[in-house]
C-alpha cells in the first residue's frame, strides 16, 4: 500500500538540511530503485522554486510500504528526522487516484 510521509521542518533547519541531504537522497534513491517511490520533494518556505536562504518548511514523500508500521519505521530512520531537520513527521495511508 502507499503511504504519505508528511514532514514539517524545525525552525532554522536549512544548514542541517544541506548537511544531511546526501544521506537523505540516498535512501530515497533506494526506494526509487526498488520501484516503490511515487514522489518526493521539499516544500519551499516561500513561493519560489529556489527559496534560497528562506529554506524549506517540510517535505512530502509518497511511497509503497508493506504496512503502516513499516512506513513509520522507515520515516523514523530518515537522516533528516535523526538530525533534527524535521520537527514533526506524520505517516498516513494514501490512495492514489491520479495519475492512473
Amino acid at each position: 500500500m502507499l503511504y504519505a510521509i508528511i514532514a514539517e521542518d524545525s525552525e532554522a533547519s536549512l544548514a542541517l538540511r544541506k548537511k544531511n541531504r546526501p544521506a537523505h537522497l540516498q535512501r530515497l534513491k533506494k526506494l526509487q530503485d526498488e520501484g516503490r517511490l511515487i514522489l518526493a520533494g521539499p516544500h519551499p518556505a516561500i513561493d519560489s522554486p529556489d527559496p534560497g536562504e528562506a529554506g524549506f518548511s517540510g517535505s512530502l514523500i509518497v511511497a509503497e510500504f508493506e504496512d503502516l508500521q513499516a512506513a513509520q519505521s522507515w520515516a523514523a530512520e530518515d537522516p533528516y528526522k535523526k538530525a533534527g531537520v524535521y520537527a514533526r513527521v506524520t505517516v498516513k495511508p494514501f490512495l492514489q487516484v491520479f495519475p492512473q
